[in-house]
């Protein structure tokens, strides 16, 4: 049962292919296990006098080889062809590989060639254009059952909450820490323009204790994982810059903290999952030991050091491989032996934290960690956890067939990643609602529902704002010229009462679009009352605890927590198949299904419009608790979430 939506949808095209793996229609994809055959059927208009067609296909990196369609049936108005893919015969003896193929329709005086547009749908050209990719992942791949429901809920620990218990009290702090006590109205330590150096020794006193004290509100948002921003022992108040890798930082609670908050978000049915930071580490570190705070050792200063070879020195000591050229952040050189088992060896950093108990990790700039390393961390992480742990890469494209650094990376061949931070969505959905994009948005969500392994793409971080985006709030609010200026200018700008309103209307659609298509949502603390912020580090204030009363906080939380509420009740929004029913410029509507719980979701950035309702169904609009018998009105500047009622 579908319901009627824009024309398009209706079309007759002069060509179009289905996928079929069995009896089951696969069009919709193009990630298959390894073993699965693929049948492929090509309908072509008569009208284009095709003789015949051939499909075109390439390994990654390969020659092409060109494959016969079967001519099947004729109905006078279309030519049936068909053809079958074995995935075991193109990937033996690898067990999987990465595709890439065109289909040709041979006429006698030229040949049309297929040009996808987003993996699914194509033009027809008289020369070759952009192929479709065929991903085939190892058959045994699985992604942990668990992860995907609820909501993530991600943490910048040092801003989200101090706590007021005893064990707050005795926190210490590092000597050289500057204690920024203006919780409420305090601006983050800045440089005087983005890239110059900035101490990043300033703190306003977040802590893990503090997260245990608010496990009640998370979990009225419907929050079922935290993510944590690196909690190791480090100078800098982000952590990025690892001092101890196995040392939950004191300024943070310690280890007793960390395993504390673990313990008890369990009871509350939520997971805590860490940022690993395993590309580089502080320059100020038990391994590199810069500045000689962890005695005379270290990389920097002794030649004869056991962590010599974790670095990569050009001129020892002062010339050094770093994550992009930043001299504080020294690059761990990942073909040592040693220093991979560090990681993923017995009794290692990714053992100790796993024994503790948590859900998995976030693998901060995973485009630079080798493929070698990343098979190892799955092997690791996967065998201590019994497989339920999950395994997030920070990729910042489309994670399929991503290249990085001259490499093509195999993140879903099933031996990596689960999951990657879903960034072309999160790009698309502010497209959508600042420019009514909706083709676009169209476009990304099935370019990567087409390419990524379906067990990969439920399992998606998707996030609005990050603590490397400027906040998503101030994002929509904001003019393009206005998210420009100094630091000084940006540290004190805020948005006014209009635009906050337009702020507060546009993040409705947007956390309804977040909430709604495959993956699960990463919520960035304080996006949920409306925290504001630039760059990097306005997007890292304070949460503003003291001003929950405002009005238009109160109203973005009550929103929140009735998306949280959906993501556990409607299970179609964690397990569901995802489907387009239609798009236009400035539209787009889309089916979840699971079984008998279907969800209809439309957003609006145009005009009104109707959706119809075919005869003897009911719509309940699970935002706004009302029942529709008739046809839908979708207003604009406005996103619905049905559930059919049959």
């Amino acid at each position: 049962m579908l319901p009627r939506f824009f024309s398009e949808i209706d079309r007759k095209s002069d060509a179009f292919i289905k996928k079929f793996t069995g009896a089951e229609d696969a069009s919709g994809k193009g990630a298959f296990s390894f073993g699965t055959v693929i049948r492929f059927e090509l309908s072509v208009s008569r009208r284009l006098g095709a003789s015949g067609a051939v499909m075109r296909i390439c390994r990654d990196g390969d020659r092409d080889s060109d494959i016969s369609f079967s001519f099947e049936s004729s109905d006078n108005i279309f030519d049936k062809y068909t053809i079958s893919l074995d995935t075991a015969s193109l990937c033996t003896p690898d067990g999987y590989g990465l595709f890439y193929y065109e289909i040709l329709l041979l006429r006698g005086y030229n040949t049309l060639f297929t040009s996808s547009i987003n993996n699914l749908d194509f033009e027809l050209a008289e020369k070759e254009g952009a192929r479709f990719r065929l991903l085939v992942y190892e058959k045994d791949f699985t992604t942990p059952k668990s992860f995907g429901k609820g909501v993530m809920y991600h943490i910048f620990v040092d801003r989200f909450y101090k706590g007021e218990g005893e064990q707050v009290k005795n926190l210490p702090v590092r000597r050289d820490a500057v204690i920024n006590n203006d919780w409420e109205h305090g601006i983050p330590q800045f440089a005087e323009k983005p890239g110059d150096n900035i101490a990043n020794n300033e703190f306003f006193g977040g802590n893990l204790w503090g997260i245990v004290e608010k496990l009640g509100y998370l979990k009225g948002l419907g929050v079922t994982y935290i993510y944590l921003s690196p909690i190791f022992e480090a100078y800098s108040n982000h952590k990025y810059d690892t001092g101890d890798y196995m040392k939950t930082d004191e300024m943070f609670g310690g280890d007793e903290a960390l395993e504390y908050l673990i313990s008890q978000a369990k009871k509350e049915g939520i997971g805590v999952i860490l940022d690993g930071v395993f590309n580089h580490t502080g320059d100020d570190s038990l391994y590199f030991n810069k500045y000689k705070r962890y005695g005379d050792g270290g990389a920097y200063n002794d030649s004869e050091s056991k962590y010599r070879d974790w670095y990569i020195f050009r001129n020892w000591p002062d010339e050094y491989e770093c994550w992009w050229g930043i001299k504080i952040l020294p690059k761990l050189n990942h073909s040592n032996r040693e220093c991979r088992n560090f990681f993923v060896g017995k009794k290692g950093v990714i053992e100790k934290y796993t024994e503790m108990g948590i859900a998995g990790w976030r693998l901060d700039v995973a485009d630079e960690l080798s493929d070698e390393f990343l098979d190892e961390i799955r092997d690791k992480v996967k065998s201590e956890s019994g497989g339920e742990a999950v395994i997030i890469g920070e990729v910042w494209e489309n994670a399929c067939d991503k290249l990085a650094y001259g490499k093509r990376r195999r993140y879903f061949s099933g031996r990596q990643l689960d999951s990657v931070m879903n960034y072309p969505v999160r790009n698309a959905i502010l497209d959508f609602c600042r420019f009514q994009d909706g083709i676009s948005l169209y476009n990304t969500l099935t370019e990567i529902y087409s390419s990524y392994p379906e067990i990969v793409s439920n399992k998606l971080m998707n996030i609005l704002g990050t603590h490397d985006t400027e906040r998503i709030f101030t994002v929509l609010g904001s003019d393009f010229e206005e998210l420009e200026g100094s630091n000084a200018q940006l540290s004190v700008r805020r948005l006014s009462p209009e635009k906050r309103e337009k702020a507060k209307k546009l993040l409705k659609i947007a956390s309804v679009l977040q909430y709604t298509v495959f993956g699960i949502p990463s919520l960035y603390y304080g996006d949920e009352v409306g925290l504001e912020g630039y760059h990097d580090p306005f997007c890292r204030m304070p949460f503003p605890w003291n001003d929950m009363e405002n009005e238009y906080r109160q109203e973005l939380s009550e929103h929140y927590k009735k998306l949280g509420e959906l993501r556990k009740t409607q299970t179609a929004l964690s397990d569901g198949t995802f489907k387009f029913l239609g798009h236009s410029e400035n539209s787009v509507v889309f089916m979840r299904k699971n079984g008998e719980n279907e969800i209809i979701v439309a957003a609006n950035r145009g005009e009104d419009f109707t959706l119809d309702i075919p005869k003897n169904t009911v719509f309940y609009d699970l935002l706004n608790d009302k029942e529709y018998t008739g046809n839908v009105t979708v207003k604009s500047d406005s996103a619905l979430i049905l559930k059919v009622i049959e």
